[in-house]
């Protein structure tokens, strides 16, 4: 059992990662149903919290079915991210995570996110002023370093943990390499073996089958690891590594039925959760990723992101179910 403060968690437990424009409600219920034992809300600017803006108040929402969560705050300024974690109290969640490792450039530019391992610091110094801000447990998303000749995660680690943080993600990338590139899990295996460190190590990148996750629980001995591209429009993939790790076999892909109802339920989540338009209309970017690789599917996806009421969906997902009633997954 790995814990987190009071949070129990599974042995080996299998997180969502906090995924701009994506970790929403919606999405995060589809992952809970589908295996997620520990899921994030997109990461939220401490500044936008303060003004009171409404998007950032907005990703605070969370609801019971999907506990344990976390909400994930960003920000370069010590009395803000104090203030917003005292906010993020508020809504009682069940940790906050610290996001630094974010590498966009208009967040790195404010000094925050993977901006931050130029100076450590500063990000102890913000991590303190959470810490101080929540009776909550903190946790923190980074990654190795800003580029390969300043990989710091070994100093990073123990000095986060030295000030209270309860459990550490690592994205093995540097900032510099963005997503592109491999990841380089024997940083964060360092980080795990090192005597001092006794809060959870998860690992995170590049996990994209059962197979590699396997590998990687294998190989890195960790105590878990976070899954987030391989998600979007794929929520099998938790329940998919799981029976992997338990079985040694490979689940049967999800089937032209299972997609068809994973991509209505967020649809009708959505709606329900931002409105019907605004639901429709971010719904939209998730189409290809559910469908993917589906034969003759390009002209149901063009009706499905040029359609504007939610009537007339449920009647193309209808004529969807109807031709690809005997569709065969590959």
């Amino acid at each position: 059992m790995v814990k987190i403060g009071n949070i129990e968690l599974p042995d080996f437990p299998l997180l969502l990662a906090p995924m701009e424009d994506v970790s929403d409600p919606p999405f995060r219920r589809l992952c809970k149903q589908h295996g997620a034992d520990l899921m994030y809300s997109e990461f939220i600017s401490s500044e936008g919290l303060i003004r009171d803006a409404m998007k950032s108040r907005k990703k605070l929402d969370i609801f019971d079915y999907e506990r344990p969560v976390g909400i994930q705050i960003f920000g370069g300024d010590e009395e803000a991210m104090e203030m917003s974690a005292k906010i993020v109290d508020t809504v009682q969640p069940d940790l906050v995570d610290i996001n630094f490792g974010c590498p966009v450039k208009k967040v790195v530019c404010k000094g925050a996110g993977a901006g931050v391992l130029k100076d450590v610091d500063l990000m102890v110094r913000l991590t303190k002023a959470v810490i101080k801000g929540t009776n909550l447990p903190v946790t923190v998303k980074t990654r190795l370093g800003w580029d390969e000749s300043s990989i710091n995660i070994d100093e990073v680690a123990e000095r986060l943990q030295d000030v209270g943080v309860r459990a550490l993600t690592i994205h093995a990338r540097t900032r510099a390499q963005m997503y592109k590139g491999h990841s380089d899990w024997s940083h964060i295996q360092r980080v795990k073996e090192n005597p001092r460190i006794t809060m959870p190590i998860f690992g995170n990148g590049d996990i994209d089958s059962p197979e590699k996750a396997f590998e990687y629980k294998n190989k890195y001995g960790l105590d878990g690891m976070m899954i987030g591209r391989a998600a979007i429009g794929y929520p099998w993939i938790f329940d998919e590594i799981k029976h992997y790790f338990k079985t040694g076999e490979l689940l049967p892909p999800p089937n032209m039925e299972d997609r068809i109802q994973a991509a209505q339920n967020h649809l009708n989540w959505s709606m329900e959760w931002k409105g019907e338009h605004v639901g429709i209309v971010e719904m939209r970017r998730h189409y290809t990723n559910y469908f993917k690789g589906i034969h003759g599917f390009k002209e149901y996806k063009q009706k499905l992101v040029t359609t504007n009421e939610a009537e007339n969906l449920a009647k193309i997902f209808e004529e969807i179910r109807d031709v690809y009633s005997d569709y065969q997954m590959i």
